[in-house]
């Protein structure tokens, strides 16, 4: 093994429901009915999957949705761009949170 994540096991995502197959079969009756079009696309729905997919630093979910985004027609450009917005976001949620430790800090007297 040269790293953690092993590419194939994304394959296997069923077996999560080898234990508790009602779980399971109501997580993906929820997941297809979000990920199917409605008020957005399955393209943007793609797009929103993989800009969260960076964020939340899942490596199975950014090839999952590589590949969704692509073969529901965004471009590498489309694609890079949504990342970005992912980036921005986390930044953004990162720095705000030094006005916690900025208020944390004036209530501690050292």
């Amino acid at each position: 093994m040269t790293h953690y994540y092993e590419e194939n096991d994304l394959e296997r995502f069923n077996e999560i429901g080898k234990y508790r197959p009602d779980l399971y079969d109501n997580f993906m009756t929820y997941y297809q009915g979000v990920m199917s079009a409605g008020a957005l696309s399955v393209r943007e729905k793609a797009l929103i999957a993989l800009a969260v997919a960076h964020a939340v630093q899942c490596p199975y979910c950014i090839d999952a949705y590589t590949r969704g985004s692509l073969e529901a027609g965004s471009n590498l450009e489309e694609m890079t761009e949504a990342i970005h917005v992912a980036s921005a976001i986390r930044g953004g949620a990162t720095l705000i949170h030094g006005i916690q430790a900025a208020n944390a800090a004036a209530k501690i007297t050292l």
